[in-house]
Order: structure tokens, then C-alpha cells, then sequence
């Protein structure tokens, strides 16, 4: 089920493995022994004073920080959100290893939590099983007689998420946010977006060597000859290579009109008649339905040509490696595992070794039942003191938003009418849902590792597939309790933060306000502006894809949102790599905007507290330095070449740094602060500012 959504998150997975922080002083719990001691809300060990920061507040605010947290080995990348992500993965684990105690005090949903854990983390079980639980679905496919057997194959490959040749789910209606719909889009592709198949250069051919050499272990374990193995791995990079020419690229697929193409059922059946679709759709389970979104017409059309000119073999080769492809690295025998890791970690991210089993198991687990173990966590972790403050600092926020419209000299009182009233319809999700999600139908089996890990991605394929035809849900989170990040849906028109994410350093009880606006602050002002970036200002306050603005409005917006596009593309990544400023330009919106709402939402705080936000405290730092100091540190950290590499080319968050830098050189209130001189490097004329 990968259908891309318009949810826009604080971070990539990569780059929240990193280090936790509770209060000033830092005392760790005894259940969570083991973890580093969290950072300070300002730690001044990560100073490097030798900098200057008008020149370089990145390397001023965290130079030392990698000698104090250098990356593990079994990482690609470490930094502040990765100490916050390692504190949540012990607490996890401490809660796991009580509830997979086979014993009658377990509630039902522990009883799923803690056996799914237990059966992740019995390796002797799951090589001694070897291949036996995948032999199934090979069988599955040899069985395939015919191409007219592909449609039910397809169907069933879609609800166990392999990812062969489409993806197919649910979505909210882009033009009318209360329908649930259908929605079918381009898929099929091994590595982790279609560049990657076209982009030329030496780094790019290697890749793609890498790749087929690991297409081609992976046949050669599940018990191919090497010969076979090696010319099936090449005919797998030609089709996939075909579907890639045929797919849209990462940046067009920001743009939410080039992914809306409502159809009927029968439309579709004309572009890719090889597939019976409607018996597709009924296979899978789901209610029944005559119109959907086909988010990329002609890829559907190339489907077509592929399907009818790639020979049976072929095709029975390539979903063999989908599906094996599909399977959880945990889940397979170790030499599958290992070579899985090969690839997909050591020569993609650069990571030199595997993590813990333990860690990767809690993962799983909460990949698979997070509703289920994040209530417990919740109950156990999450003080109500942390909600009760972090609603406030959001309105406090959504607030110094309101007035920060009423300032705006580049937008008409028309259009400013229509932004407030989509920002006061922003719903606010902290912390939990009001409702857990229900487990009971999921059958989970201790022992049965790789038949756990499917039945629970089907759970939620079924649970997806049935919100078709039916009321939205507008309670529903896509993230679980103890996951560390925070997100925007444009389509719900909510900002949502899971529990894991309000602890120290992004949020420390301890702290000064200015250290909690710096920190958390940014990140509620950073997932509020998502509302209001390139994207997200597409969609009004209901959720509807809808053009709210006025022509000359949107004009002035796209230039100054241009602005932003060059600044970030003139960055230098890794090597001759440069960001790329259009793909990341939605998440450098909002982490400009939305410490500047941070800001004026502290400038609010401490007239109203009567604090002096420019008169230096007991640490000799000014407010608005520590609030400053604060932000930078949220992305202190360290990345692998490899992982910067995959990072600039894959995803939309600007590497850790240029979070930094790109942001505080565009306010004037950082070089006030710092005593800078204007034409500095973090004082530059011609700064951009959206929101």
C-alpha cells in the first residue's frame, strides 16, 4: 500500500536515530539506564566558541557535539533527535520485555504487543525455519500459469505491501476533503526512487551495480543458481528501469495537481486492460466503488506495454524479488537479513553495521501494534503536565500567527481573511488520539515471525481499504505515541505531536521559556506553516484542494517562496552535490516560518510575564540567544557521505546543518541578537522571508 500522502513531518526516519533529554539536570529513570544522559536545553559543550557565529552558527552552536556523540556504527547519521529517539527505544524496550512474559496478567493487546516481540527476537526460530514461511507466496507465483493470473496475485502481493508494479489505497478526495477514495499510483521500483535508475555519473552507475549484485544474492538464497541469479538480476533492472522512465519524479510529485486524476473504474480499464480491474479491487476486499485516483495516467499506459511485451519468466522472476524484497529484513534467516543490510544499509546510507536486535524488534513492533503499545507508553511516560503545556505553547503559537498575518504588507486583506480563517480551523492533535486504535482482529502467533509481519501489514491494508465510501475520521492520527517527529495532513488540516517528541531537549519542564520556544516552539511553528508553504497553501481551511488566493497574492508568494528555491540550491551538500531547493523547499518554508512564529510568539510570552528578553540571566546569555541556541541545537548531529547523498536525493528535509544556517541567516532578529555586521554570512542583504 504505497500511495504517497500529503503529509508533511518534521524530519525523515534517518535523521530522528539519534540521542534523548529530560530536564536542566537531567536525571535519567532507572528503567531507562543504559542511555547517555540527555543534553541541556543549551548545552554549552556543543559551543565552539573558536567560531564565529555571525560566520557559521552552525558549527558556533553544535561543533563539539559529535565528541560528545559521535555516530554509533550502527547508524548513518547521529544527532539531538537521535538521542530523543534512543531514550523512547529503551523505555520501549523495557516495556516489551515485560509483556512478552507468556503469562494470563497480559491484557489481549499486550498479549499481541509482547508475542510479536518475542517472535522478532527469536533468530534460532526463524533460521531454523530457513525459507519454509516464504515458500507460500514463491508457490504462489510459480503457480501462475498465465498473464490472466496477475490480477489476483497483484491484488493479494498489494494487501502484503510488495511492491510489484503499482501501488493501490485509500485517500481523502484532494477537491473534497469529507469522500474517502480509492487511489492506484505508480510502483514497482527496488531502489528508493526513479532517478536513481536514470541519474547519470559514476556514483549513480555504482549504485546500480551495487543493486543488481544484490538483486542477484538474494535470488541465489532463495535458490537460484549463480548464472540464473545473474541474468534474472539484469532483466529485473531492465523492467524496473522501464517503470522509472515512466514515473513522475520526487519534485513533481510535491505539486498535488500532478498526482489528482479522477477517473472511473471503466477510464482505468482502457489505459492497462491487462489487469481486470475490477475483479483487482474486489480481491483486495474493498467496498465497492466505480470512480478513483489514478495519481499518474501514463505510467498506467507504459503498465499496459510492459505487461504485454515482458515475457511470463520474467515476470514470475520479478515478483519473486518484490515479494522477498517486501518482507522485513528481521523477519528473514540471517542470510537473507545480512544481505538485505548489505545494500539497503551499508552501500545506500553508509552504516557499517546492523543495529541490536532488540532495537530493530521494538521497531517492528511498534511499526506493527504502535496504537496498541503506545497506550501503555503513554500511561507510563507521558506526564499530563507535558500536554497540558504543550497545548498552550500551540495556541500561544497559532496566536502569534494570527498577528503575524495582519502584518503582512505583500497580501491583499481578501486573501488574509481566507488565512486566518483556515488557520482557526487547524486542528490541534497533542501527545494521543482520544480513541486507541482496535487490534482485536489482528491474529498475531508467537513463533511466526514472517507471518505476523504480514498479517499486520494486511490488518491495516483491510483497515485503509474500508475507509472507502465512509465518513472521515477527522481523529486519526498517522503516527503513533512513542514515535519521535510531528507532521501536518493538508487533507485533515491538523498538526499533530506524538508523545515521544515532548521530552527534553524539544521540550524540558526545566527550561527557560526561551529554551522551550526555541526548541519545541520551532517545531509547532515548523508543522503550522506547512499549512501555508508551497503545498500546503493549496489546500483551504475544510481541506480541499482550492485556490484561496487572489491572482496577485499568489504571485508575490511563488516570488518570495523563489527566494527560498536559490538560497537552498546554492548549498553544497556533500562533494559537488547541492540541495535541491524545489524539493525541499516546502520543509525550508516551514522551518523558517516557523521559528519566526516561535519567536514572536516569545516576544508575546514575555510582555505579558514582564521578562526582558535582551538582558543577560546567571548563564550569560540573553533570552533570544538561548531561544536562538535552542533551535540550533534541535539539529546538532552528524551524517555519513553516504547518508547525505541518499538524503539530498531522496528527501525533502535539508540535511541537518543547512536547517541551521538556511534559517538563521533570514532574520534580522538572529544578527540583533549576536551583535552581527550586515554582508556577514549569517547577516546577508538579501535575506528571504515567506512567512
Amino acid at each position: 500500500m504505497r500511495i504517497p500522502k500529503f503529509v508533511f513531518t518534521l524530519a525523515s526516519a534517518s535523521l530522528l536515530t539519534l540521542a534523548p533529554a529530560m530536564q536542566a539536570q537531567n536525571a535519567l529513570s532507572p528503567d531507562v539506564a543504559g542511555v547517555p544522559p540527555a543534553p541541556a536545553p543549551v548545552d554549552n559543550r556543543f559551543l565552539d566558541k573558536s567560531v564565529d557565529p555571525c560566520v557559521d552558527f552552525a558549527k558556533y552552536a553544535c561543533g563539539n557535539f559529535s565528541k560528545y556523540y559521535p555516530i554509533p556504527s550502527d547508524r548513518s547519521s547521529y544527532g539531538t533527535g537521535a538521542i530523543v529517539f534512543d531514550r523512547t527505544e529503551a523505555e520501549l524496550h523495557t516495556l516489551l520485555d515485560k509483556m512478552q512474559v507468556n503469562n494470563s496478567s497480559r491484557t489481549p493487546a499486550e498479549q499481541k504487543v509482547g508475542d510479536y516481540y518475542a517472535s522478532c527476537m527469536d533468530t534460532a526460530a526463524i533460521d531454523a525455519l530457513g525459507l519454509k514461511p516464504l515458500q507460500p507466496e514463491l508457490d504462489r507465483i510459480a503457480a501462475m500459469k498465465d498473464k490472466s493470473g496477475l490480477t489476483t496475485l497483484l491484488a493479494h502481493f498489494q494487501l502484503i505491501n510488495a511492491n510489484a508494479f503499482l501501488g493501490y489505497g485509500e485517500q481523502q478526495d484532494f477537491k473534497d476533503a469529507k469522500k474517502q477514495i480509492a487511489t492506484v499510483d505508480q510502483g514497482g521500483l527496488g531502489l528508493p526512487e526513479r532517478d536513481y535508475y536514470l541519474r547519470t555519473g559514476d556514483a549513480a552507475e555504482k549504485t546500480r551495480q551495487q543493486y543488481v549484485e544484490h538483486v542477484a544474492n538474494m535470488l541465489k538464497l532463495i535458490g537460484e543458481s549463480d548464472t540464473e541469479a545473474t541474468a534474472d538480476a539484469h532483466k529485473i533492472m531492465d523492467l524496473e528501469t522501464t517503470l522509472a522512465k515512466a514515473s513522475l519524479d520526487i519534485t513533481s510529485e510535491r505539486d498535488p495537481h500532478n498526482i489528482y486524476h479522477p477517473m472511473s473504474v471503466s477510464d482505468l480499464t482502457k489505459l492497462t486492460p491487462a489487469i481486470d480491474w475490477p475483479k483487482f479491487f474486489a480481491a483486495t476486499g474493498a467496498p465497492t466503488f466505480t470512480d478513483l485516483n489514478v495519481t499518474n495516467p501514463e505510467f498506467f499506459k507504459t503498465l499496459q506495454t510492459v505487461l504485454e511485451s515482458t515475457d511470463l519468466d520474467t515476470i514470475k522472476t520479478y515478483l519473486r524479488w518484490q515479494y522477498v524484497n517486501s518482507v522485513p529484513g528481521y523477519a528473514l534467516p540471517t542470510k537473507l537479513d545480512d544481505e538485505d543490510f548489505a545494500f539497503f544499509g551499508h552501500d545506500l546510507r553508509g552504516q557499517p553495521e546492523q543495529r541490536a536486535r532488540y532495537k530493530r524488534c521494538a521497531q517492528a513492533t511498534d511499526d506493527a501494534l504502535g496504537e496498541a503499545i503506545g497506550q501503555v507508553y503513554v500511561k507510563t511516560y507521558f506526564p499530563p503536565e507535558n500536554k497540558a503545556k504543550t497545548v498552550q505553547m500551540v495556541k500561544d503559537i497559532e496566536n502569534a500567527m494570527d498577528q503575524e498575518i495582519d502584518t503582512l504588507d505583500w497580501m491583499s486583506p481578501d486573501t488574509k481573511v481566507k488565512a486566518k480563517a483556515k488557520l482557526h480551523q487547524v486542528a490541534d492533535k497533542i501527545g494521543y488520539p482520544d480513541h486507541f486504535r482496535d487490534y482485536s482482529a489482528l491474529k498475531i502467533v508467537r513463533g511466526d515471525t514472517i507471518g505476523n509481519a504480514e498479517r499486520s501489514v494486511e490488518f491495516e491494508a483491510h483497515r485503509e481499504l474500508n475507509k472507502i465510501g465512509k465518513p472521515v475520521d477527522r481523529g486519526e492520527w498517522g503516527m503513533s505515541p512513542s514515535t519521535v517527529n510531528a507532521y501536518y495532513n493538508p487533507s485533515m488540516n491538523d498538526i499533530n505531536f506524538p508523545a515521544a517528541i515532548l521530552q527534553a531537549p524539544f521540550f524540558a519542564p526545566g527550561a527557560t521559556d526561551a529554551e522551550n520556544y526555541g526548541h519545541v516552539g520551532a517545531i509547532i511553528g515548523h508543522e503550522l506553516t506547512h499549512g501555508f508553504d508551497d503545498e500546503g497553501s493549496q489546500f483551504n481551511g475544510s481541506g480541499d484542494l482550492s485556490n484561496w488566493w487572489t491572482p496577485d497574492d499568489q504571485k508575490k508568494f511563488e516570488g518570495m517562496t523563489d527566494c527560498e528555491v536559490k538560497e537552498y540550491g546554492n548549498f553544497t551538500a556533500v562533494d559537488d552535490l547541492k540541495i535541491n531547493g524545489k524539493l525541499t523547499l516546502g520543509e525550508n518554508t516551514a522551518d523558517n516560518g516557523g521559528l519566526r512564529l516561535a519567536l514572536k510568539a516569545l516576544e508575546i510570552d514575555a510582555k505579558r510575564k514582564g521578562v526582558d528578553l535582551e538582558a543577560k540571566d546567571s548563564s550569560g546569555l540573553t533570552p533570544v540567544q538561548q531561544f536562538f541556541l535552542s533551535y540550533g541545537q534541535d539539529w546538532c548531529g552528524e551524517n555519513r557521505p553516504a547518508q547525505i547523498r541518499l538524503q539530498v536525493q531522496t528527501d525533502p528535509h535539508s540535511p541537518r546543518e543547512f536547517r541551521i544556517l538556511g534559517v538563521v541567516q533570514n532574520m534580522p532578529e538572529f544578527g540583533k541578537a549576536f551583535g552581527c555586521k550586515a554582508g556577514q554570512p549569517m547577516m546577508p542583504t538579501n535575506a528571504c522571508h515567506v512567512w
